[in-house]
C-alpha cells in the first residue's frame, strides 16, 4: 500500500478540532490490531466479544492506548452494535492519527 495514495485515507477526515475515523470491526479475534483497509474503513481486530459493550470499550482502550491520548478523547459517535463504527478523537492531529494507525506492511 502506498501511505501517499489519497486512497488509503478516505477513512480518515479532520472535522474542525476533532478527527473522524470510519473502522470496519472484527470482535473475538486472537488478537486486537490493526489490520488494513476495507472498503472505505480501516479495518480493525479486537480481542474482545461482542457483547455487553466490550468490544466497544476494548476499541476505545486500543485507540488511546495507540494515539497516546485519554480515552475521554475518543468517542463512539456510530455504529455500536455494529461492525462498522465511526470515532471521533479530539486533541490529536490527523498526521498523528493517520502515522499511529497506518496498517502493517507485509
Amino acid at each position: 500500500m502506498d501511505s501517499h495514495n489519497p486512497q488509503n485515507d478516505v477513512w480518515l477526515r479532520s472535522d474542525g478540532d476533532a478527527v473522524t475515523i470510519a473502522l470496519h470491526v472484527v470482535p473475538r479475534a486472537s488478537s486486537t490490531a490493526v489490520v488494513g483497509i476495507h472498503g472505505n474503513a480501516l479495518k480493525l481486530r479486537l480481542q474482545a466479544p461482542p457483547v455487553d459493550g466490550k468490544a466497544n470499550k476494548c476499541l476505545t482502550t486500543f485507540l488511546a492506548n495507540l494515539l497516546d491520548c485519554p480515552a475521554r478523547n475518543i468517542t463512539l459517535v456510530g455504529g455500536a452494535g455494529s461492525r462498522e463504527k465511526t470515532v471521533r478523537i479530539s486533541g490529536v492531529d490527523a498526521a498523528i492519527i493517520k502515522q499511529a494507525l497506518a496498517p502493517a506492511r507485509p
